[in-house]
């Protein structure tokens, strides 16, 4: 079930100069009595996320959550919601800015069409700093933020050309899409878990 401040249908709401968006996410968060709950989370943020869980916490108590694909956040239960709690978060403008990158990321990801996204399972890497590489040598570190046997999208600086030739790390490529934080990728060819694990291990 998706969650709104007031129990209405979602819609994105104004946080300062951010916006929240819809996402599928799980993830747990440890309450002030350090007890670890399981939770989902269907809008989000970069200042503050709606906590889905049958767990209540008081008004004004500090949590800290682990949220898949955004990381660890922390912040204060502004108050109760529907099937769980609004959580202020507490974050630098840094980080608020990263939230943000990951959360469009998220919320436009079935947009960028990348070929594996319909026919191959994410893959989670042990390490997502990596190095991508040009065909002339040049090389500049960049992040994974999705991962499969077929192709990565990772967040980047510069932008390559499309149909560029890369390697990430240690498979071969070329770039297939362009997105805001970075490129998408498609691997040269279909790669083993084994490999996958081997080329970006921690």
């Amino acid at each position: 079930m998706q969650l709104t401040r007031d129990g209405s249908s979602p819609s994105p709401v104004a946080t300062a100069k951010f916006y929240s968006v819809k996402v599928q996410l799980y993830g747990r968060f440890m309450l002030e009595d350090r007890t670890e709950h399981v939770c989902q989370i269907n809008e989000m943020s970069p200042g503050d996320v709606i906590i889905g869980t049958d767990v209540m916490a008081n008004n004004g108590e500090r949590v800290i959550a682990y949220i898949d694909h955004i990381g660890r956040v922390e912040g204060t239960v502004e108050r109760l919601v529907s099937g769980g709690f609004l959580l202020s978060l507490i974050a630098s403008d840094r980080k608020k800015n990263k939230i943000a990158a990951q959360l469009t990321w998220l919320a436009n990801k079935h947009e960028l069409d990348m070929p594996e996204d319909r026919r191959h399972q994410r893959i989670a890497p042990r390490n997502p700093i990596t190095t991508l590489s040009m065909a002339d040598g040049r090389q500049y570190p960049c992040r994974i933020v999705d991962l499969s046997i077929s192709g990565a999208a990772v967040e980047l600086r510069m932008r390559p050309a499309l149909n560029s030739q890369v390697i990430l790390g240690t498979m071969r490529g070329r770039v297939v899409r362009h997105f805001e934080e970075g490129v998408a990728i498609e691997f040269a060819t279909v790669q083993s878990r084994e490999a996958i694990d081997s080329a970006f291990e921690g």
